[in-house]
Parts: structure tokens; C-alpha cells; sequence
């Protein structure tokens, strides 16, 4: 089963310095049919205008993924990590038991576009921690590659949760499977481009769940690069 998100419906937060568009209830933005996916609680997809940003803020007990796609941030935290995130980089912050940070546009000149995401820890009262590394896009082109595990296999960062999170990008045409066991369910978010999802057509900006299906086929359509992230979950 296939249940299509489209971008355009989407919650919408904008203000001088920020345009978000909002996959579940978030902030001000509540509907009860959109409130996440298993663990997955948060996919804003952020547009910070240069120079601008979120000021010093708290999270405790949640896994925050920051998927830069344009741009770069610049972080810095009370765990001492003064850090900027740049295009195709992925930060892990496990929030645990409390933590402050700011996030800014990195530059005065162009906007900063990522993907901000949470997730639900296994459990209350974890270490707070943090983790970045860069994905380059072809490190993910052609196929599916594991940017976020329970383990940190392969290479991609450790999130506190049975959640595993993967990116792509394809050529027009080209076609990524992925098996779902028994149980699980994907959420795959598309960035740019336009694929089908088991045949479902999505274009950017549109998400869509899958539930009872024995694997999630990926195909880019529409002449161009598609850029997508994939959600193993629970």
C-alpha cells in the first residue's frame, strides 16, 4: 500500500529569514492524519535565508538528522562542537538527555536548503551526542547508500533507534529496490527530480508511506536527477 504526501499540501511556516514546508504536525502546523511515521516524528524541509537562522534553542530526547541539499549551516552546541555542514554532509545530534544549539546559514550570500528530521530514540535519557560526515552525490548515485543505522554499518552515522535511513540519486530511467521485512515500512521524501514509487508517481517536494509491501522499487522519470531519501522503520 502506497500513501501519498504531496509537497504542495504540506504545513507551511514562512517568515523573512525561513520557508519550511512540514511532512507531519510541527509548531503552529497540526493535523492529526499527519503526525509521523512509526519512529519517524519530523521532516521539515528548510529554506534559511542568507545570514539567517535558528538562535540558541534546547531539544532533549530525540535523534535530529540536519541533510544539507544547497548551501551550508553552521552549528554549534553545548557539547563544545562548532561545525559547518555542507552540501551532500549529514549531521546526526542525539539530543538525550538535553542539549542547546544554533543553526545558522553558513553564508551571507546564498540560502541554505536541508532536510530536518527527528526520530524517536529507543529510549528516555540517552547521551547526548553528535556525529557528521559527507555523502557525495557519487557516493549515491545508482543506488541506495546507508547514511543512518542502528549499527553505523558501512560507514554512515549511528542513530539510537531500529531506523535506518538511506539516499540516492538517479539518472533518468535508472531503478533502485529495496526489501522491506516482514513488519517494516518505508517513508521515501524525494528532493528534486521525479521518480515512481512501486509505481506511484511522485515529484519533488512529495513523500509517500508504504505498509505491506515485500520491497519499495524506485525509478527516475522526467529526464533529470532524481535526489531522494529512503526510511527503513519499524
Amino acid at each position: 500500500m502506497i500513501t501519498l504526501r504531496p509537497g504542495g499540501e504540506r504545513g507551511l511556516a514562512e517568515f523573512d529569514w525561513l520557508k519550511s514546508r512540514h511532512s507531519f504536525s510541527f509548531a503552529d502546523y497540526h493535523d492529526p492524519e499527519h503526525m509521523g511515521v512509526s519512529d519517524l516524528r519530523v521532516i521539515n524541509e528548510d529554506t534559511i535565508a542568507p545570514a539567517g537562522g535558528f538562535g540558541t534553542h534546547g531539544h532533549r530526547d530525540m535523534e535530529i538528522i540536519s541533510y544539507v541539499l544547497e548551501g551550508a549551516l553552521k552549528h554549534r552546541d553545548t557539547l563544545g562542537n562548532e561545525m559547518v555542514i555542507g552540501e551532500g554532509e549529514v549531521q546526526r545530534m542525539s539530543a538525550g538527555t538535553g542539549i542547546m544549539h544554533s543553526e545558522y546559514n553558513a553564508s551571507d550570500a546564498a540560502p541554505a536548503h536541508f532536510f530536518q528530521i527527528w526520530v524517536m530514540p529507543e529510549r528516555a535519557g540517552i547521551e547526548p551526542g553528535y556525529e557528521q560526515k559527507l555523502f557525495s552525490a557519487e557516493d549515491k548515485r545508482g543506488k541506495l547508500r546507508v547514511i543512518v543505522s542502528p549499527d553505523g554499518r558501512d560507514g554512515s552515522l549511528r542513530i539510537h533507534q531500529n531506523a535506518a535511513l538511506y539516499a540516492s540519486v538517479l539518472g533518468d530511467g535508472d531503478t533502485v529496490s529495496h526489501p522491506l521485512e516482514t513488519g517494516r515500512q518505508a517513508w521515501v521524501q524525494l528532493a528534486r527530480g521525479a521518480v515512481t514509487v512501486n509505481g506511484t508517481a511522485l515529484n519533488a517536494g512529495d513523500g509517500a508511506a508504504i505498509a505491506d509491501e515485500a520491497s519499495v522499487e524506485i525509478t527516475a522519470t522526467g529526464g533529470e536527477d532524481a535526489e531522494f531519501i529512503l526510511f527503513d522503520l519499524r
